[in-house]
């Protein structure tokens, strides 16, 4: 077992960024300002394999967009932070929220507003297209970009890593 697998078997809470990692960080305006969005399938489904396996999902973003809370509230994310550029107090509400040590929580970040938390946490996870140095302090990197997968990477890579996997993966057979 690596180190970030090791830290990943005390994870209790994941913590998503939502531009970069849960959608390919392009922004899409129409003609009247309104945002579009496009997630990911695969991504969205081990969202839910987290949630199946009682473990807690987050969304810490910077930016505000009703379109992030119609996508988490589907998904059965309920702690949804938006509009925190700076995401440490957001971060901290979770704590209180939860109870949870530092050390307990994942964080999928991949850019530099992403660092003040990722360095805090137990498990900093990051995406292939991620900025260069968030990459360098990341514990784990996806093979995939973000919006093309690279969550369900992470979950999949969580749940393995606390040997959840197999079972959920078995249990659509049957």
């Amino acid at each position: 077992m690596n180190a970030a697998e090791d830290k990943a078997r005390d994870i209790k809470l994941v913590i998503f960024d939502i531009d970069g990692v849960l959608t390919n960080g392009g922004l899409q305006f129409d003609n009247e300002g309104r945002e579009y969005k496009t997630f990911n399938s695969l991504d969205g489904h081990g969202i839910r394999m987290l949630l199946d396996c009682d473990l807690q999902v987050a969304i810490i973003t910077g930016r505000q967009s009703n379109l992030v809370n119609h996508r988490m509230r589907d998904l059965g994310v309920k702690m949804i932070f938006q509009g925190y550029r700076d995401k440490r107090p957001a971060f901290k509400k979770l704590l209180e929220k939860t109870g949870l040590s530092e050390k307990q929580i994942a964080y999928m970040g991949d850019d530099l507003p992403d660092l003040p938390v990722m360095s805090q946490v137990g498990l900093a996870l990051t995406v292939q297209n991620g900025h260069d140095f968030v990459k360098q302090q990341a514990d784990w990197i996806s093979n995939a970009c973000g919006g093309a997968g690279a969550v369900r990477e992470a979950t999949d890579f969580i749940l393995r890593s606390q040997d959840l996997l197999d079972d959920m993966q078995a249990s659509y057979l049957r």
